[in-house]
C-alpha cells in the first residue's frame, strides 16, 4: 500500500475538521471570501459529505468593494445550486456611506467587514463558523487554535485557547458563544496552489497575470475596477501586467507585476518568491488597527 501524500494527508484533516464541526454544533456556517482559500474550503465541504448536499450554508460578507470579478464568481457558484449562499450587507454602512476612499482601511473594515459578519451570525444564529485562515499568513494566526472559541459579544481572546492536543477538539459551548473554525490551519499558501492545480479547482481569474488598469499609491499598484475610484493629484492609471495574491476589498489590496498566466507559472513563481502573500493587504498596515486588534473585535 502507497503512503498518503503530504496534501493527502491535509485534505483527510480538514475533511475530518468540517465533519466534527457538522456533527458538534446545531448551525454551523461556512464564511465564503471567494478567494483562493475559499475556493479549497468549498472543494473539501463537498467532498466531505458527498454524494449528499453540504449541511451548511455558505456566508459572504459583501463590503460592497469587492473586485467585480470575485462577484461575478460568487453568483456563479450560488447558480450552481449544490449549496445555499447567503449573501450580507451592514445597511447602516452604506446608509452612512462608508468606503475605504473616504474612511480608511480601519473604519471600512471594522464597519463593513467585523460589524457586518457579527450582524449577519446573530440574525442567522450561526454556532459555528467555518473560515480559510491558515497559519502560516500571519502572526496572529500562527497561535489561533483550529476551533477558536469566541464569546457571546464574538470576542477572541488569545490569552485563553482550549488545548488541542492529538486532534481531540473541545467544541462545547453556552448558548450564545459561538465558535471559528479553521480546516486550513495547517496548510501554506503552496499547499493552497498545488491543491488547487490537482483538483482542478476554479478560481477568480484575479489570480492570474494579465494586463490591468492600476495606480500607483502609497507602495501598492491598486487596480482601477470601476468609477468610485478617484485619483489623488499627480496619480495616473497605467496598463501593467499584474495579478493578485491575495483578494479583497479592490482599493484595499495591492497587485503584483508578474507574468504568470497559468497554475504551474503560478506555482513557479511562488516557489522564488520571499515575500508575503498578504504584502499587498493594505488593512494589514494599520499601525493603530492590527490583524490581532481586529481579531479580537471579531473579525473573520
Amino acid at each position: 500500500m502507497s503512503s498518503m501524500s503530504h496534501l493527502d494527508a491535509l485534505e483527510a484533516e480538514s475533511i475530518h475538521i468540517f465533519r466534527e464541526t457538522a456533527a458538534a454544533f446545531e448551525r454551523p456556517v461556512m464564511l465564503y471570501s471567494i478567494g483562493k482559500d475559499s475556493s479549497v474550503l468549498l472543494h473539501l465541504l463537498r467532498k466531505a459529505f458527498y454524494p449528499a448536499r453540504p449541511p451548511m450554508p455558505l456566508l459572504h460578507v459583501d463590503t460592497t468593494w469587492k473586485f467585480r470579478e470575485m462577484i461575478a464568481f460568487r453568483d456563479e457558484v450560488a447558480a450552481a445550486g449544490d449549496v445555499d449562499v447567503l449573501v450580507h450587507i451592514n445597511q447602516d454602512g452604506v446608509n452612512q456611506g462608508i468606503s475605504p476612499l473616504t474612511h480608511g482601511s480601519a473604519v471600512h473594515t471594522d464597519v463593513m467587514k467585523t460589524v457586518a459578519l457579527k450582524q449577519a451570525l446573530d440574525k442567522y444564529g450561526f454556532d459555528a463558523a467555518i473560515g480559510g485562515a491558515r497559519r502560516d499568513e500571519e502572526k496572529s494566526r500562527a497561535k489561533e487554535r483550529v476551533f477558536s472559541f469566541r464569546n457571546a459579544q464574538h470576542r477572541w481572546d488569545p490569552k485563553h485557547q482550549r488545548p488541542e492536543l492529538w486532534h481531540n477538539f473541545n467544541t462545547r459551548i453556552h448558548k450564545g458563544e459561538s465558535v471559528r473554525v479553521f480546516p486550513l490551519s495547517n496548510w501554506t499558501e503552496m499547499d493552497v496552489w498545488h491543491y488547487i492545480r490537482r483538483e482542478r479547482i476554479p478560481v477568480v481569474p484575479l489570480y492570474f497575470a494579465k494586463p490591468r488598469p492600476v495606480v500607483a499609491r502609497d507602495g501598492a499598484l491598486i487596480m482601477v475596477d470601476d468609477e468610485r475610484f478617484t485619483l489623488r493629484e499627480g496619480e495616473t492609471v497605467e496598463m501593467r501586467n499584474v495579478r493578485f495574491r491575495t483578494l479583497g476589498c479592490y482599493p484595499l489590496t495591492g497587485a503584483v507585476e508578474s507574468t504568470a498566466d497559468t497554475l504551474d507559472q503560478i506555482i513557479d513563481e511562488m516557489a522564488a518568491s520571499r515575500s508575503s502573500e498578504r504584502q499587498g493587504r493594505v488593512i494589514d498596515n494599520d499601525g493603530t488597527a492590527s490583524m490581532e486588534r481586529k481579531k479580537q473585535e471579531g473579525y473573520f
